[in-house]
């Protein structure tokens, strides 16, 4: 790994009316330009800082809070809070920081959603596609994701199924049952990582997530809950790489589909992961993620 010269750049950008707050890990003369996605509905960036260390490998790496998110504000219409604006919002933010040259897209759970329906509209920005636990249909996630109760011990299951059929989600025993779910299939891990934990706390503070997406993760009723481009992905021809956990809320299922559709993708299962391989196998994630940069961009440099 030879030495780059790395300035982070951090701060607000004006995006159709308010302020978006980014941070950039920009490469001397690099133009291998890397742009992240995060999660939620309503989630925030710092869950996704080990991708910051792919600027020691010469790439320029950048986070941002999508609208409604982490540091950013909140819309001014409510009518907002759409795919559709999140694109825009890229293809904006996009501009302002890279200007005419290209990046590859790296969209993690509904940041994969994102990645996907920016690439639907602006391909022509793009070097590659990365979906990391990501969806083209949230009806098929779910039904997925309600297997996967299934398939849970009788306990939660019955839990979970009572209260929602009471439309309690605020119970501590549904809440128990919920946060059992998500210890097998949203992150495996002892220990919380600090910018985990932060992203949660934004996600609590703001009302993104409960407006786009719902109470918790397999309970979608917000505005994306019949959103479905999955007929469409045969539009997609910049090379994408597709990445899923073994043990994976979004599951492995929904990750075939979409390679099933976009001619040439490449699909690769984390062993050991369920939905944040870049925490829970930090070093193989960076190194697909790297690897994968090199190859659009040509460079097949040693690590």
């Amino acid at each position: 790994m030879k030495g780059y010269s790395i300035n982070v750049e951090e701060g607000y950008r004006r995006i159709f009316g308010i302020n978006i707050y980014y941070k950039l890990y920009r490469v001397k003369d690099s133009n291998r330009n890397l742009v992240t996605l995060h999660g939620g509905p309503g989630g925030s960036h710092d869950y996704l800082v080990p991708l910051a260390d792919l600027s020691n490998y010469g790439i320029n790496v950048l986070f941002y809070d999508q609208f409604g998110c982490g540091r950013s504000d909140d819309p001014k219409d409510t009518s907002d809070y759409t795919i559709d604006h999140g694109v825009e919002e890229l293809e904006e933010l996009r501009k302002q920081v890279f200007g005419n040259d290209k990046i590859v897209l790296l969209g993690h759970s509904y940041g994969g959603a994102l990645a996907i329906a920016y690439a639907l509209k602006y391909q022509q920005f793009l070097r590659g596609l990365i979906v990391s636990s990501g969806l083209s249909s949230v009806p098929y996630t779910v039904k997925e994701m309600r297997r996967l109760i299934e398939e849970l011990p009788d306990k939660y299951k019955t839990i979970i199924k009572r209260y929602e059929s009471l439309g309690d989600f605020k119970n501590p025993e549904y809440l128990e049952a919920v946060n059992f779910f998500y210890s097998q299939h949203l992150l495996r891990l002892k220990e919380m990582p600090e910018p985990v934990k932060r992203t949660f706390e934004y996600i609590e503070k703001k009302r993104t997530y409960e407006i786009m997406n719902g109470p918790n993760e397999f309970t979608i009723i917000g505005t994306i809950k019949d959103w479905d481009v999955t007929e469409q992905l045969y539009k997609i021809t910049v090379p994408t790489l597709i990445t899923v956990g073994k043990y994976d809320e979004v599951t492995v299922n929904v990750a075939q589909l979409i390679h099933k559709n976009i001619k040439g993708s490449r699909l690769v299962i984390f062993e050991n992961s369920s939905h944040m391989a870049m925490w829970e196998e930090k070093d193989k994630y960076l190194e697909v993620i790297k690897g994968f940069i090199d190859q659009v961009y040509s460079l097949n440099m040693v690590k």
